[in-house]
C-alpha cells in the first residue's frame, strides 16, 4: 500500500506490478486524507479539518460533512487492505487519527532519503540517495486538494524541500565534478523560480564550471531584470557573490571548484581550492596584466538570418574592414571605433551586435566586454559606475582595488583597455551620458552600442557611426520563420509565411513571438496563425510571448515619452492614414504646427515614426495598433512602464 501527496494525493493498493488506485472522491475527500498524512499518527480535530477545506465562512452542516468523508475513507482503505499494512483511520473525541507506518507515505520516504545524503562529505552515495528521492515527485504537491491557504501553504513547503533537495543534489555533482549534471540538475527549478537568488546562483556556478560562460552571465543579468521589475530590489548577496567570482575567476576549468582553484592558484601546502599565499599584486594594472580574456557576450542568437549589409558595414567600421575575421589571424581593430545600431523595438539589434561579436571573437583576443544598460526596459536604467565595476572585475582588477569615484574607475578602465584588443558592447543605452564612460578608447578596441534612440549626441561628441536597422524583407523574414520552424513547415505554406511576415511588420522580435506561438502549437498550419493576426484586435496580443513580445518593447519605448508627445502618438495611432506631415499631424491632434514639428522629430528619433522624405512621416501597423490601444496612455513618464523586453539576443533588441 502506498500513500502519495508528492504530485496528485492518491493511495494504491495491491502488488507492485498490479497496483490499483483506490477511489478516494471528490476533492474535499481527498483533502481530509491529505491533512490526516500531513499529520500522521497524530490527532487532527475537525474545526482543523474544517478551516482547511473552506476558505469562507463553513455551512452549518460542515462537521456532518466531515464526518461522512471520514466514515467513505475508512470503507476506501479497508477495501485496499488497510489493516494488513498496519493502516487504522481511528476517532478520538472530536478529532481523527490516521496510524500509518512512515514508509507508506512518499514524504515521509523523501524525508529520510534527504537525511541520509551527505553531499560534501559523500558526494556519490549522496547522488543516488537524492536521485531516488526525487523521483518520488509526480508533479506538484498535493494536486486534487482543495483551494485554501493551509493546503497552499503545505505544498509550498513540500516544494520548498524538494527545491533544497535539487540544489543539494548540483552540489554533490560539484563536488564529483560533474558540472554538466549539476546543470541539469539546476535549469528546470531555475526556469520554473525565477526569482529564488540561491538557485540562480548555484546555476550561474554551474553553468560557469562546464566552461558555458556567457550563458551563466546571461542568467545573472535576467534575474537583475527580473528582481527589479517585480520586487523593486537589487539582486541579494549569494547573487552578486556569485557573479563576480565568475567575473573574477580564470576560464572554466575541470574540477568541481571555481575561483582561486580554477586559475590553478595552490594554496598552503599545495591544497587545492585554498587562498594563495603570494601576496596580491600592489597596482591594479599590474593586476589585471595577468588576468584571462573575459568572454562576457550572451550566447549566439538562435536562428539568426540576413542583415548582410549590415553586417559588412559594422565590421568596416569596427575593424576598418570589409573582410570577416577568420580563425585566429582575423584581422584587428585599427583606430577604436564606435558603431551606434538603433532602429525601432523589436528590430534585432542586440542579436545582430551578439552574432557579430562571437563571429569575430579572433579579433578580440584579450576578451569581449558586454553590458545590458536597461535604458528601454522599463525600469531604472543602469548606472554606469555599476558596469565599470564589472568590467575592471572582468578585466582582472581586485574588488579592493578599484576607485570608489565614478571618474577614477573610469580612467582606470581606460587605462587597462588602451593596450588590449578588446570588443566592448554596450546594449540599450538609454543616452549618450549613460554611454560615455563606458568607451574604452583605447587604439585597438571596438565598440558596439545599440539604442532606441538615434543618440545624436553621441555621434556628435565621440565620432560614433550609425547603422541604422530597418525591418527584414519578405525574403529575409521568411528565412528567419524557416532557422526557427524548420524549413519543411515553412514550405507547406510559403504564401501564408510571406503574410505573417508583412503582418509582424518584418520584425525579428515579432517574428520569433510568432514562431513561438506555432512551436506551441505543432498542429497548426502557418495559415491559422496569419488568419488569426488578420484581427487587429488580437495580434498584439498573439505576438506575445510570456513576458515579452511588440507590446511590452512598445510600452517600454512610449514610457521614455512626454506627456505631449505620448499624447500626439496615440492620436496619430488614432488617425485613419499611416503617412502624415506636420500640418496633418497638427490638425489630429489640435495642437500648434511649430510644437508638432518637435514632437514628431523627437518620435522619429525614438524611431516610433519613420521620416521616409522631408516632412512625411510614417508609422508602422503594429505601433499604429500599440497607439490605438489604452495602454500608450501610460507613458508619459520616464520609467513608468513594467516588463517588456530584456537585452537577450534571442528577442531580437
Amino acid at each position: 500500500m502506498d500513500f502519495s501527496l508528492l504530485g496528485p494525493v492518491t493511495v494504491t493498493a495491491g502488488p507492485p506490478a498490479a497496483s490499483v488506485e483506490l477511489p478516494l472522491g471528490p476533492a474535499k475527500r481527498r483533502s481530509v486524507l491529505a491533512m490526516l498524512l500531513l499529520r500522521p499518527n497524530a490527532t487532527v480535530s475537525v474545526e482543523q479539518l474544517i478551516s482547511s477545506l473552506w476558505e469562507d465562512e463553513p455551512p452549518a452542516h460542515a462537521r456532518t460533512v466531515i464526518q461522512g468523508h471520514v466514515s467513505r475513507l475508512r470503507a476506501a482503505l479497508a477495501e485496499g487492505g488497510a489493516e494488513d499494512h498496519g493502516v487504522e483511520l481511528t476517532t478520538h473525541s472530536s478529532a481523527y487519527l490516521l496510524r500509518i507506518p512512515d514508509a507508506l507515505i512518499d514524504t515521509q520516504r523523501f524525508d529520510q532519503l534527504t537525511a541520509q545524503a551527505s553531499p560534501e562529505s559523500a558526494p556519490g552515495e549522496a547522488v543516488q540517495l537524492l536521485r531516488q528521492a526525487l523521483g518520488l515527485w509526480r508533479g506538484p504537491a498535493l494536486t486534487g486538494t482543495v483551494a485554501s491557504p493551509p493546503f497552499a501553504a503545505a505544498a509550498h513547503a513540500l516544494e520548498e524541500r524538494r527545491l533544497s533537495a535539487v540544489e543539494a543534489l548540483a552540489r554533490a555533482h560539484e563536488a564529483l565534478g560533474e558540472h554538466e549534471q549539476a546543470v541539469r540538475a539546476l535549469h528546470p527549478a531555475a526556469v520554473a523560480n525565477p526569482l529564488r537568488e540561491g538557485l540562480i546562483a548555484a546555476l550561474m556556478l554551474a553553468l560557469y564550471r562546464s566552461g558555458r560562460q556567457s550563458d551563466a552571465i546571461a542568467w545573472f543579468h535576467r534575474t537583475r531584470q527580473l528582481l527589479d521589475d517585480d520586487l523593486g530590489v537589487d539582486p541579494g548577496q549569494r547573487l552578486s557573490a556569485a557573479y563576480q567570482e565568475i567575473l573574477r575567476a580564470a576560464p572554466a576549468a575541470d574540477g568541481p571548484r571555481g575561483g582561486a582553484e580554477a586559475a590553478g592558484a595552490p594554496g598552503p601546502a599545495g591544497q587545492p581550492g585554498a587562498q594563495p599565499v603570494a601576496s596580491a599584486p600592489s597596482h591594479p594594472l599590474s593586476a589585471a596584466a595577468s588576468a584571462p580574456a573575459p568572454v562576457l557576450l550572451p550566447r549566439p542568437p538562435a536562428g539568426f538570418h540576413g542583415r548582410g549589409a549590415e553586417l559588412a558595414e559594422l565590421t568596416r567600421l569596427a575593424l576598418g574592414t570589409a573582410e570577416p575575421a577568420q580563425g585566429g589571424s582575423g584581422s584587428y581593430p585599427q583606430e577604436g571605433g564606435i558603431a551606434l545600431l538603433s532602429g525601432p523595438a523589436g528590430v534585432g539589434k542586440t542579436g545582430l551586435a551578439v552574432h557579430w561579436g562571437h563571429v569575430h571573437a579572433a579579433a578580440f583576443p584579450d576578451g569581449r566586454l558586454f553590458a545590458d544598460l536597461r535604458g528601454f526596459s522599463g525600469g531604472e536604467a543602469v548606472v554606469p559606475a555599476e558596469v565599470l565595476r564589472d568590467f575592471l572585475l572582468a578585466l582582472g582588477t581586485p574588488a579592493e582595488q578599484i576607485p570608489t569615484s565614478p571618474e577614477a574607475a573610469s580612467a582606470l578602465y581606460r587605462s587597462l583597455a588602451a593596450r588590449r584588443r578588446l570588443l566592448v558592447v554596450l546594449d540599450n543605452a538609454g543616452s549618450s551620458a549613460q554611454v560615455r564612460p563606458l568607451l574604452p578608447g583605447g587604439p585597438h578596441c571596438a565598440t558596439l552600442v545599440t539604442s532606441r534612440s538615434r543618440l545624436d549626441g553621441l555621434i556628435a561628441t565621440d565620432a560614433a557611426r550609425p547603422v541604422r536597422l530597418h525591418a527584414l524583407g519578405p525574403e529575409d523574414g521568411v528565412a528567419l520563420l524557416g532557422g526557427l520552424l524548420g524549413p519543411a513547415r515553412v514550405a507547406e505554406d510559403p504564401e501564408a509565411a510571406r503574410e505573417l511576415v508583412a503582418l509582424c511588420d518584418g520584425l525579428p522580435l515579432a517574428l520569433r513571438a510568432a514562431s513561438a506561438q506555432l512551436m506551441a502549437r505543432p498542429r497548426w498550419r502557418l495559415a491559422r496563425l496569419a488568419t488569426a493576426l488578420r484581427d487587429e484586435r488580437r495580434r498584439l496580443a498573439l505576438l506575445s510571448a510570456e513576458d515579452t513580445g511588440v507590446a511590452a518593447a512598445l510600452r517600454n519605448s512610449v514610457a521614455r515619452l512626454s506627456a505631449d508627445d505620448a499624447q500626439l502618438l496615440r492620436a496619430l495611432g488614432a488617425g485613419f492614414a499611416r503617412e502624415v506631415n506636420t500640418a496633418e499631424a497638427a490638425a489630429l491632434s489640435g495642437a500648434d504646427p511649430e510644437l508638432i514639428q518637435d514632437s514628431l522629430e523627437r518620435l522619429a528619433e525614438m524611431h516610433l515614426l519613420d521620416e521616409e522624405a522631408t516632412n512625411r512621416y510614417v508609422m508602422s501597423d503594429l505601433v499604429k495598433l500599440f497607439a490605438q490601444g489604452d495602454e500608450s496612455g501610460r507613458g508619459n513618464t520616464p520609467g513608468g512602464a513594467s516588463g517588456g523586453a530584456s537585452g537577450d539576443p534571442s528577442q531580437g533588441g
